[in-house]
């Protein structure tokens, strides 16, 4: 399975998921909140883009695999 890493970055940056909602300008609190607790199956394009410039981060660093699979 591929999650999003937003949470982990969030931390390291010492940043809050209210911070990033705030700059994210964009959605529902319900939509951001699943997002970055990947309980979401599809991501848009302009979501990411918008992620990678908030974080400052390149697009590969939001993204890793792991073992389990989605229920």
């Amino acid at each position: 399975m591929i999650r999003l890493r937003i949470l982990e970055i969030l931390e390291e940056q010492g940043h809050t998921k209210y911070w990033l909602y705030k700059r994210m300008d964009m959605m529902s609190y319900r939509n951001f909140k699943n997002i970055i607790e990947n309980e979401t199956s599809a991501i848009r394009f302009e979501t990411l883009e918008k992620l990678t410039r908030i974080l400052q981060v390149p697009v590969g660093e939001l993204f890793e695999e792991t073992k389990e699979e989605r229920s």
